[in-house]
């Protein structure tokens, strides 16, 4: 996997990552805050209606104007917005935000607004209802306690219960503030209020409020959990569609290929998951579309290069049968056998290219000697090209870099291809020169012929290409030579390509290839 792609889908995750956590804190946000209006009008309504029905609250419940900030008075002494009074005309309880709490409204039946001002709306709730349960049991008779206690409960929306047992009774502490305010609060099950009271009379009352208002109540925890679910499928389906969308170009170019389109390729950007195997395909496509080049240019070189040595052949045969003289016919057989020598000949060096260009030899690569491989070709090329002159020029640094890491078989043959081809266009000098290195080796092969004009220089390489139209035993070669030396200088990391020599005016072929390979890359 490559360092682009991976930081590419990393910022891709945290941006992902970091939208989703800020929609979820909007939505947290924004719907805590409708749904804290709501829970504070519905744990209000009770309290605010059991005020509106009292006739002067702010004098029956004396202490509320200052604790709770009750007020009572016409609807315009408030300035409120025309939505809230249409909402207290339906007979709602209303809750307005302030800079120090809430502020709720009711109607009672005479048109008049009470309202009441609290700083902490649940702790404010627990102590006024509790003072209010304890302002009516005080005003009943001992007996009648518990008629009014059932009234109270259905009417305030609590629980009201009395502490008779021993074991049920608070803390010291709380005791000790009852004796002197006579209301405490008490937390129990978790942020749920409780009010103990004290009567005159010092019985204990307990007043059990509703559960507190909770932010992570199970509507938004599932609205949160589908919604991170939602991202992170739809983020799947994103991503399995990026991913598929390229496959179907894999598949879709692998399809034109097998119509016989050769020249289809897969379209992919840099940096993606598949742009690898994109690279990959591309490269077998490509792979595959020269090995049928290679395959057409073949079959319509072998049967032209085939033609020629067979009638020769069949037109020797034709001379035997009417030679009048055994020397005639012995001539004739000599041409015959030069015809099948040059036939085979030509066999081997269409089977080593076609070797070499369908995914090469096994090449076990060896520590060798490139001048002992030098020296032994040109030694060789000295015996058979009588008349041209051989040099062998080695400069490897006192022999410290003569090693290399080769096939000593196909370097020998890529070098007396080049010697021999050479030798065959040469006036009368060759020249082979080594420059060897600690990282390259390179084997220059000049001569004084008329060169190669610059604009063939690649068509050299191709397979059974000549620069001139004969084809005929003395000019010799079948033009697979130079590509037969480039496939092997391919098999061995290198290259081979051609220039005019500057000592001897002829062509210049040179070979470079690097002298030690790794393991990863030894084929």
């Amino acid at each position: 996997m490559s360092l682009k792609f991976l930081l590419k889908a990393y910022a891709q995750v945290v941006t992902v990552a970091a939208l989703v956590v800020l929609v979820c804190v909007i939505l947290f946000n924004g719907l805590n805050s409708v749904r804290a209006q709501d829970w504070h009008e519905r744990s209000m309504q009770p309290l605010m209606k059991w005020l509106a029905t009292v006739p002067n609250p702010s004098e029956q419940y004396h202490w509320m104007p200052s604790l709770f900030g009750l007020n009572v008075g016409h609807s315009r002494d408030f300035q409120l917005h025309p939505v809230i009074l249409e909402r207290l005309s339906y007979g709602q309880v209303v809750a307005e935000p302030s800079g120090e709490g809430f502020v709720f409204y009711v109607a009672n039946e005479s048109g008049s607004v009470i309202s009441l001002n609290l700083e902490q709306p649940y702790r404010d709730l627990a102590r006024a209802t509790a003072l209010i349960v304890r302002w009516h049991l005080d005003s009943v008779p001992a007996e009648a306690r518990a008629e009014a206690s059932r009234h109270l409960e259905q009417a305030l929306g609590v629980q009201i219960s009395p502490l008779q047992n021993p074991s049920d009774l608070p803390a010291q502490t709380v005791l000790d503030r009852l004796s002197s305010s006579s209301l405490a609060l008490l937390r129990r099950d978790g942020d749920r209020l409780s009010g103990v009271v004290r009567l005159s009379e010092g019985d204990l009352i307990v007043v059990n409020l509703p559960e507190a208002f909770s932010p992570w109540g199970w509507p938004i925890v599932l609205l949160l959990v589908f919604l991170v679910g939602g991202v992170l499928a739809l983020g799947l389906f994103l991503a399995l569609r990026f991913v598929d969308r390229h496959l179907r170009k894999v598949e879709s170019v692998a399809l034109r290929i097998a119509r016989g389109e050769m020249g289809a390729r897969v379209e992919s950007e840099d940096g993606t998951l598949v742009s690898r195997l994109a690279s990959a395909f591309n490269g077998m496509a490509e792979h595959i579309q020269r090995l049928v080049q290679v395959q057409r240019e073949m079959i319509h070189a072998v049967s032209h290069e085939l033609r020629t040595p067979v009638a020769r052949i069949r037109f020797g045969v034709q001379m035997i049968e009417s030679a009048s003289s055994s020397e005639a016919r012995q001539k004739q057989m000599t041409g015959i056998d030069g015809d099948i020598q040059e036939l085979d000949e030509l066999i081997d060096e269409i089977l080593t290219y076609a070797r070499l260009e369908q995914g090469g030899p096994v090449f076990t690569l060896r520590d060798d000697s490139v001048t002992e491989i030098v020296k032994q070709v040109v030694a060789e090329q000295r015996i058979i090209r009588e008349g041209i002159e051989i040099e062998c020029c080695i400069e490897d640094g006192e022999g410290s870099w003569s090693q290399s890491d080769v096939e000593p078989r196909y370097i020998h043959r890529a070098v007396q291809n080049l010697v021999g081809n050479a030798a065959r266009y040469a006036q009368g000098r060759v020249m082979v020169v080594c420059y060897l290195d600690e990282e390259n080796c390179r084997i220059d092969v000049e001569d004084d012929g008329q060169g190669i004009p610059e604009s063939d220089w690649e068509k050299v390489f191709t397979a059974f290409a000549r620069l001139d139209d004969s084809r005929t035993r003395t000019s010799g070669g079948y033009g697979l030579g130079l590509s037969i030396v480039r496939r092997i200088l391919y098999w061995h990391g290198g290259q081979a390509f051609v220039g005019r020599s500057e000592q001897l005016g002829g062509a210049k072929f040179s070979l470079v290839w690097p002298r030690r390979k790794s393991e990863s890359s030894i084929l």
